[in-house]
């Protein structure tokens, strides 16, 4: 079903937004990039750009080799096979990896367990979820379709550092134009804002609203909140953290009629996620260090060193982790259950513990981890602990 649509949605896009769906780099005109080199008259910073551009193509595949499976942004890079798909294939695999799918398995986790979560607490309308399905579908669709908008424009608005840090993107390796990638950002952000504000709620739709808007903001000059540290965390952990947290929990009590409540469950979920959210702008940096420094990025990693901003890093997800297991200790009878809560993250703290242990001991020059340890470190310990907290969520 994800490739027959974005099949669909590629064949528009090839027609009229000049989407690129091999490796090369070509003009509008369909001449190689190298012979607009030759004879253009193109100011030499457009000519830099573009030849940047070409470059990476030759880094993307050398990136799909070179790295190991699973690493980096949760499993972002393509694969070697991926990397070799041409025609619409090849383009349909590169809006793909424009949607970053590792941002919508987050979010989709988000909508399940904020729904489970709902109807667990309000069984007698489990009967009529059919009749509520195309509704909490559509809700979905604006979910993903707004995480779309976030993440496009970010890649838009950062190619030339994704050049340098993430050459395997879209974009930077020459396989989506900046004018299909504009088309794909603006109608999925019309989209989604149509979508809420026909379906649910004045609060539901200021809520979404907030949340793209920031989302922007967070890549969008002259605001691009991801300049400095602060700011772009708290863009992320608001985002990703409350938002999507709340806002689905809600907007589901909404479409069963139900009025408002604090639900224990799930302001201990919004609060954690908030925290771990935080600790993910922050991780997401560690191996992109270069390609920030030279795009003016301020990051924490850029400033104190990826190997100690790790540590730092699971050092504030262990303490989120002890506040989890007081949080189930010191609550009221009833409100959670406290055995398999407290467990569980006990258990994710062990985790946590152990895989920090392993990826960031294994060190290169100046006592820095290597680059792989890192992305390693990113992805099999700090996303998958965040899906781990998914799955205890509909049972704490």
């Amino acid at each position: 079903m994800r490739h027959t649509l974005l099949l669909v949605l590629l064949a528009a896009l090839q027609k009229c937004s000049g989407l690129h769906s091999s490796p090369a780099a070509f003009t509008r005109s369909g001449r190689p990039m190298s012979a607009l080199y030759q004879s253009s008259s193109m100011p030499p910073m457009r000519l830099v750009r573009r030849a940047s551009i070409a470059r990476a193509d030759a880094a993307a595949a050398s990136a799909a080799e070179e790295l190991p499976t699973g690493v980096g942004d949760a499993g972002d890079e393509p694969t070697a096979e991926t990397a070799e798909l041409t025609g619409l294939a090849g383009g349909a695999q590169a809006v793909y990896r424009f949607s970053r799918p590792h941002t919508i398995r987050g979010t989709l986790l988000a909508c399940f367990t904020g729904v489970g979560r709902a109807l667990y607490e309000s069984p007698q309308f489990l009967p009529l979820l059919p009749a509520l399905l195309p509704r909490a579908m559509l809700g979905v669709l604006a979910l993903l379709l707004g995480n779309l908008f976030i993440v496009g424009i970010n890649q838009i608005y950062d190619v030339d550092i994704d050049v340098v840090n993430k050459p395997y993107l879209p974009i930077a390796a020459g396989r989506l134009s900046p004018k299909a990638a504009w088309g794909i950002v603006v109608g999925s952000g019309v989209a989604a804002l149509a979508i809420v504000k026909a379906v649910f709620s004045p609060l539901i739709f200021a809520l979404f609203a907030f949340g793209t808007t920031i989302g922007g903001l967070y890549s969008v000059p002259p605001f691009k909140l991801k300049r400095f540290p602060l700011t772009a965390g708290l863009t992320i952990a608001i985002c990703r953290g409350f938002l999507l947290n709340f806002g689905v929990y809600y907007a589901t009590r909404e479409a069963l009629g139900l009025a408002f409540f604090w639900s224990a469950p799930v302001a201990f979920l919004a609060r954690f996620m908030t925290v771990y959210a935080a600790v993910i702008a922050v991780t997401k940096d560690l191996v992109d260090v270069d390609g920030d420094r030279k795009g003016g990025i301020d990051t924490l990693a850029s400033r104190f060193g990826p190997g100690k901003v790790a540590v730092g890093a699971s050092a504030v997800l262990l303490l989120n982790y002890v506040g989890a297991i007081a949080t189930a200790v010191a609550a009221p009878a009833g409100a959670f259950r406290r055995v398999f809560m407290a467990g569980g993250h006990a258990l994710a703290a062990a985790y946590l513990v152990y895989g920090s242990a392993k990826h960031l001991s294994a060190m290169g020059e100046g006592a820095e981890p290597t680059e792989n340890s890192l992305k390693a470190y990113y992805s099999n310990v700090v996303w998958n602990l965040f899906y781990f907290e998914y799955a205890m969520y509909p049972f704490i």
